[in-house]
């Protein structure tokens, strides 16, 4: 049986679609001599971001990990307001700066974004058998 909590207002329609839950977050990136924005995405972003490291052919489905650091961080830097900062054309020139940077805008996007490692290998896992084992491919 479900229990409220009483401290928790129970959200409605509404309620829901007027919070700006998209948190944004100013990271210091030292390899960069600087700092940045890094904001986290929303479900649309998620979506299309999985779906841009996943590679299905007729009979093979992977998971494509290159330059996965810089795909999000494409994705989540921005300036103070949100707005993104690079495009999906930006990720190969973002993919030759500094891992160890590139690794600290990706653990505050992961962080910001819910994407967790175990989600990655969740990912992986379900493409493993091929989605068109029984199908007429074969």
């Amino acid at each position: 049986m479900f229990k409220k909590d009483k401290s928790m207002p129970v959200l409605n329609r509404d309620d829901i679609l007027a919070v700006d839950d998209i948190q944004i977050e100013l990271t210091e990136v030292p390899e960069w001599f600087g700092a940045v924005y890094v904001k986290g995405m929303t479900g649309a972003e998620r979506d299309r971001f999985e779906s841009g490291i996943i590679s299905i052919s007729d009979k093979d489905s992977k998971v494509d990990m290159r330059d996965i650091r810089a795909k999000l961080c494409s994705e989540t830097i921005c300036d103070e307001s949100g707005k993104k900062q690079f495009t999906l054309s930006d990720v190969k020139a973002l993919s030759q700066k500094s891992a160890a940077g590139l690794q600290r805008v990706f653990e505050v996007a992961q962080r910001l974004s819910g994407i967790t490692d175990d989600d990655v290998k969740e990912l992986a896992g379900e493409l493993e058998e091929s989605p068109f084992e029984d199908s007429a491919f074969d």
